[in-house]
């Protein structure tokens, strides 16, 4: 069977049995930041086994793309070197959420491995939980292996936590593992897999979550137990078309090939440039897969792990003698093999090919940067003596010049130097140990809880519906330093939560919104609204008159101007990104916005600025979709048929089982919670005012909309006027132009009567002076470009055909 086979007849298999067919997600889930990429099966379903989702089926079957570059199975550098080591790999599982548990899960892989597969039963063992002191053994599962299966007592054995037990976290569903196995040497006679592990291969891990772990250490059961099952499809190929290894199945042979034919090796010739080739199509996969969905390499999460894998490939790239631009030209070989499963790479193959082109010849300016500053310390270090270079100053170029370790060590090598080792160590150590404080330092600034107002009334946002809100409730004030006062009064500042409140909190780029608060005998201007932790709402105040005390009942109103300038901007943000996408290509993704009254700004993942032609085109599309003047529609909605429906979600944002979709006409679908206008034609027009690049595969982009649009017009027209009075009226280009031909002319007559004057300054027999026999001829020659210099020397010395021309130049002092 080759991959096809095996990933149809699994979705087949469980579909007949009634397991509901679902997509595999992104890498990169939109439901779940706490994760860099899809490393499971269960990743997109965590959910619904913790109780937090429900969906209308009760069982599920998918093949997911997963990634990962640590762990148990994937750790980088071994990938390359093992039969079975990749980062992208595809998931296949079924799974059940409070259905069937463990008698129908081990009964159907069983028939599905044996009498669908045809792998022979006598090859095949099973693991079991063998048991702890905070678990029992799971001897259910060794006797339904034995009666649903009939699998031999002698080929199931009993493994402890480490291999046969799973738990979410320290926290939450947790269960016993049971694993089927396949014996590679079956004529090496008895064994299993717990003594020997190397013969067995395990081909599926069928996980029973049936215990709940309580904080405490409490362990209860679940009242619905579930099963989530896992087995690697490039284990299985392997498995099913008779091969002792993955890279030798047809998910990556014809990249191997493709890759060996261009380095003029032949793969199996050489173990060494074996591993090479094996690194290259594996990382290829991986490289194809993430930049499909929108990461570009860059210094920052995602974009370093692309990064690393990619220049990874490359260096195995130059260990087989390949130029040092070449991965972007395989890229159509992956989308080949995965091309069928996964349609949305033959959609981006190109954006593909760019992206790796440009971080491969970036790449290679790095190599040639940093080894020019190797060698130039190597210089150094031999000149005085030295056969060792410092650890610190290697660990400095790879960390900050980005020269690779290996590489810098063949480097050293090739002159005879060797690396202190133990100094590399202990500057990548303080390195790691550095950015992880960092990381706690930046994970406490943005801690979510508010002093004093723990378990305190929250906010009931209705400013979807309303601006004013007649009778809300002060339930609780902050004075300026943060901390909970009884009242603010006449010239304080603080932070009022009231218990309804139209004011929207700063939000998904959104800024908040500004207003008045109005009661009997106070009044307090709302300078700002910005929401810590899910339902709580605090109201940044000045107090102008009276004062403000818990329990007060006021009048909450919205600055309508302020709230109908972001709504504009916000719409006019969602316009943007479906004209960048459409423009540019389905890869750009939002990287972080700001929507103001005024204005807005825009960062999006892209690979090369964006043209003039570009642009204009971005801002076209937007505005012409005005002029349509479509309903904007918002809804709330599951999380699912949204991004069914093709809505799109953003890295970083979590969302919960119920979202609210913003649709712009056919033209735009967004998850969304910020306010928005009725209708596209109350945007007023769109102008784009720049385009920039802010870091490593992410560009800003920045627009002004309505009232904001039309002022930057006026301006704009305002200084044409001007600009054409100073050019004595008519066509100002024109007039321009005939300005700058005369510019040319006059500098042209200027160098012309420079030169002129330095040859009459140095002409005759006074400006010759003799020394030793020798006339010497020496001058200032300021104002002068260097080739003009160059051509009053030759004239000098045609002057002074047997003496010494000197000419001097006075330059920024």
């Amino acid at each position: 069977m080759n991959s096809r086979d095996v990933r149809r007849s699994f979705l087949e298999f469980f579909a007949e049995r009634g397991h509901q067919v679902v997509p595999s997600s992104p890498l990169v889930l939109p439901r779940d930041p706490t994760l860099l990429f899809a490393n499971a099966g269960m990743n997109q379903f965590k959910d619904v086994f913790t109780g937090v989702e429900s969906r209308p089926y009760t069982r599920a079957v998918s093949v997911q793309k997963c990634l990962r570059v640590s762990g148990k199975h994937n750790d980088l550098e071994e990938v390359g070197r093992t039969p079975r080591h990749h980062t992208f790999f595809e998931m296949l599982g079924n799974f059940s959420f409070g259905d069937y548990f463990k008698r129908e899960a081990i009964r159907w892989a069983w028939e599905l491995v044996t009498e669908v597969w045809r792998i022979p039963p006598e090859r095949l063992h099973a693991t079991v939980f063998a048991g702890d002191d905070a678990f029992p053994a799971d001897e259910e599962a060794a006797r339904l292996w034995e009666s649903e299966a009939g699998l031999p007592a002698a080929r199931i054995t009993a493994l402890g936590r480490k291999d046969n037990f799973w738990q979410m976290g320290d926290t939450g569903p947790a269960g016993p593992c049971s694993e089927i196995h396949y014996d590679l040497d079956p004529d090496r006679g008895a064994g299993d897999p717990g003594t020997d592990p190397d013969r067995f291969l395990e081909i599926w891990n069928l996980v029973f979550m049936q215990f709940d772990l309580r904080p405490g250490g409490e362990v209860a059961r679940l009242p619905a137990p579930s099963v989530d099952t896992g087995a690697g499809l490039e284990r299985l190929t392997a498995v099913l078309s008779g091969k002792r290894s993955n890279y030798d199945t047809d998910l990556f042979q014809p990249i191997i090939h493709a890759v060996a034919a261009e380095a003029g090796v032949r793969y199996g010739a050489d173990e060494r440039r074996d591993v090479s080739l094996r690194v290259i199509s594996d990382h290829l996969r991986a490289i194809t897969m993430l930049v499909s969905e929108g990461i570009i390499p860059g210094p920052e999460k995602r974009g370093a792990v692309l990064r690393r894998i990619l220049r990874r490939a490359l260096r195995h790239g130059r260990m087989l003698g390949l130029p040092p631009v070449f991965l972007h030209r395989h890229v159509g070989v992956v989308v080949d093999v995965l091309g069928e499963a996964y349609p949305e790479l033959v959609e981006s193959r190109p954006i593909v090919e760019r992206v790796v082109r440009r971080e491969e010849e970036r790449f290679e300016r790095t190599l040639a940067e940093g080894f020019a500053l190797l060698e130039e310390r190597l210089d150094a270090l031999l000149a005085a003596g030295e056969r060792t270079f410092p650890g610190e100053e290697a660990f400095a170029l790879e960390s900050e010049r980005g020269l690779p370790a290996d590489l810098l060590r063949d480097a050293l090598e090739e002159r005879g130097v060797a690396l202190d080792e133990a100094g590399y160590e202990a500057a990548r150590r303080r390195h790691v140990e550095t950015s992880r404080v960092l990381r706690r330092e930046t994970a406490d600034r943005a801690a979510t809880t508010v002093p004093g107002l723990e378990g305190r009334e929250h906010s009931r946002f209705v400013g979807y519906e309303t601006e004013r809100v007649e009778a809300a409730r002060v339930v609780a004030l902050l004075g300026a330093d943060g901390r909970p006062v009884a009242e603010l009064r006449e010239g304080d500042s603080g932070e009022v939560v009231l218990d309804v409140t139209p004011f929207y909190a700063e939000s998904g780029g959104q800024v908040g919104d500004r207003g008045v608060l109005t009661g009997a005998a106070t009044r307090a201007r709302v300078l700002d609204t910005r929401s810590p932790s899910p339902g709580l709402v605090l109201h940044r105040v000045q107090v102008d008159a009276g004062r403000l005390a818990e329990g007060d009942v006021v009048l909450a109103e919205v600055d309508p101007q302020h709230r109908r300038g972001a709504r504009r901007h916000h719409t006019a943000t969602h316009l943007l990104h479906a004209a960048l996408r459409t423009v540019l290509g389905p890869h750009v993704r939002q990287a972080g916005s700001l929507v103001a009254p005024d204005r807005l700004r825009f960062d999006f993942a892209h690979y090369e600025p964006v043209g003039d032609e570009d642009l204009r085109a971005i801002e076209e599309f937007v505005n012409a979709v005005v002029l349509e003047d479509p309903d904007v529609v918002t809804e709330e909605m599951p999380i699912d048929e949204a991004l069914a429906a093709g809505a799109l979600a953003f890295f970083g944002d979590r969302y919960g089982d119920r979202v609210r979709v913003v649709r712009v006409g056919d033209r735009s679908v967004e998850l969304c919670g910020g306010t928005h206008v009725a209708r596209a034609g109350q945007i007023g027009p769109v102008r784009v005012l720049q385009e920039r690049g802010i870091a490593a595969g992410v560009r800003r982009i920045e627009a002004v909309a309505g009232e904001a649009a039309l002022a930057r017009a006026r301006e704009e027209a305002r200084r044409l006027a001007e600009i054409e009075a100073r050019l004595g009226g008519g066509d100002p280009v024109e007039a321009l132009e005939r300005r700058l031909e005369q510019l040319r002319r006059l500098q042209k007559e200027n160098e012309q009567l420079r030169m002129r004057l330095a040859r009459g300054e140095t002409a005759g027999t006074a400006d010759v002076v003799e020394i030793d026999g020798l006339g010497v001829i020496a001058r200032r020659a300021d104002g002068l470009s260097r080739g003009q210099r160059r051509d009053l020397a030759d004239t000098l010395r045609q002057q002074n055909p047997r003496g010494v021309v000197v000419l001097g130049a006075e330059d920024a002092g």
